[in-house]
C-alpha cells in the first residue's frame, strides 16, 4: 500500500476515493472504503483512503479532552489489512481547515488527485466551517465528470455506528459494544518496554506496552484480553492504570499472558480486549494483590470457554495461527 503524509498527492492515473477521518475504522468506515474499492476493481483504477492528520479535533478542540480510537500507525495498519491501494494522510491546520469546499474538491480532489469516483456518507462535511456537504459534491460531481456515490448511515442496535458512540462505549465499560461496532475488537498496538518486573515477583509475569500518547485508553480497571505475537494469539488478563497497590506513578498497560515464556522486549504487539472484569483498586497488600490477580484468571479462562466470547471465537481468532489455552 502507498502511504502519503504529505501534500504531494497528485496521482499519475485516475482514482476512486473515500473520504473521512476513518478513527476506528469502523463499520461504517468499512462500508465507504469497500465500496471504494470494489468500484476501483470494476473499473480497474486506485482505490483511495483520504484522511487527515492530525484528527481535526485536536486543532479544534482542547487536546486534554481528545483521544483517538486508533493511533496513526493502527488505523495505517487497519487500512492496509483492508487491501486499499492507497493511503493519505493529508497536512492538517488551520490555513487547510479555512479552504472553500469548492477549492479543496475541485482542485485537491478532482485535479490532483485524478479522481473518477468519489465515496462518501450522507452526513459527511467538510470545507471552511463545515459548509461543504454531500449535495455540493453530487453538483461539482457532474460539472467535472466524477461519479459522486453517497453511502447510507451504518446503524446498529437502531443508532447510527460513529466515532463518537464507540468512545462513549469505551468509557463506560461497554467493550463489547465498542467491538461490535469496529467489527474488529478495540486494541492497542505498542512497543513492549521493559517494566518494574512485579509481576514477575508475583508469579504473573507480564508485557507492558507503550502506547501511543494521542491514544484512547478505556478506564483504569481490568481486563480479558487477547495479545498477537508473531501471527499467534494468546489469552490473557490485562491491567490499564497505575499499580496503587504498590505506589504506581505512571499509566501503564500491563498484560499477562497465559502459557507465555519469551521476553520480547522492544518487540510490537497487538493486545485486543473483549471484557471488563473490575476496576483497579489498591489493595493491603502484595499478597493480597497475587490472590486477586489468581481469581481474576480463573475468571478470564471462563470467559474464553463461555457463550458469551462464542461469536468472536468464530469471527476473530480464524485469523490467527493458534491460541494458547
Amino acid at each position: 500500500m502507498e502511504h502519503i503524509t504529505t501534500s504531494a498527492i497528485e496521482q499519475s492515473c485516475p482514482t476512486a476515493v473515500t473520504l473521512g477521518n476513518f478513527d476506528g475504522v469502523h463499520m461504517g468506515h468499512r462500508r465507504l472504503i469497500k465500496t471504494a474499492k470494489e468500484y476501483a476493481e470494476k473499473e480497474n483504477i486506485k482505490s483511495v483512503v483520504f484522511t487527515f492528520s492530525p484528527h481535526p479535533m485536536f486543532l479544534f478542540g482542547n487536546r486534554e479532552n481528545n483521544a483517538l480510537i486508533m493511533s496513526p500507525e493502527e488505523k495505517m495498519l487497519a487500512i492496509e489489512e483492508m487491501g486499499v491501494d492507497t493511503y493519505i494522510e493529508y497536512p492538517f491546520d488551520r490555513e487547510f481547515a479555512s479552504m472553500p469546499p469548492e477549492d479543496f474538491a475541485v482542485n485537491i480532489l478532482f485535479k490532483k488527485m485524478k479522481c473518477r469516483a468519489l465515496i462518501v456518507g450522507y452526513d459527511y462535511r467538510f470545507g471552511k466551517q463545515n459548509s461543504g456537504d454531500y449535495k455540493l459534491l453530487e453538483k461539482l460531481g457532474k460539472e467535472y465528470g466524477v461519479e459522486t456515490i453517497f453511502v447510507p448511515n451504518v446503524v446498529y442496535e437502531g443508532e447510527r455506528v460513529s466515532s463518537t458512540k464507540i468512545r462513549e462505549c469505551l468509557v463506560n465499560r461497554d467493550v463489547e459494544g465498542a467491538n461490535r461496532r469496529l467489527t474488529e475488537p478495540y486494541y492497542i498496538f505498542g512497543q513492549v518496554s521493559e517494566g518494574k518486573k512485579l509481576g514477575r515477583k508475583l508469579g504473573f509475569p507480564t508485557v507492558n506496552i507503550i502506547a501511543h500518547e494521542d491514544k484512547l485508553f478505556p478506564p483504569n480497571g481490568v481486563y480479558a484480553t487477547v495479545t498477537v505475537y508473531e501471527g499467534k494469539a494468546y489469552y490473557g488478563i490485562t491491567n490499564v492504570g497505575y499499580n496503587p497497590t504498590v505506589n504506581g506513578k505512571y499509566k501503564t498497560v500491563e498484560t499477562n499472558l497465559f502459557d507465555f515464556h519469551k521476553d520480547i522486549y522492544g518487540e510490537k504487539i497487538l493486545t485486543f480486549f473483549f471484557k471488563w472484569l473490575r476496576d483497579e483498586r489498591k489493595f493491603p497488600s502484595v499478597e493480597a494483590l497475587r490472590d486477586e490477580i489468581a481469581r481474576n484468571t480463573v475468571t478470564t479462562k471462563e470467559y474464553f470457554s463461555s457463550e458469551e466470547y462464542k461469536y468472536w471465537k468464530e469471527n476473530f481468532e480464524s485469523k490467527y495461527k493458534t491460541v494458547e489455552k
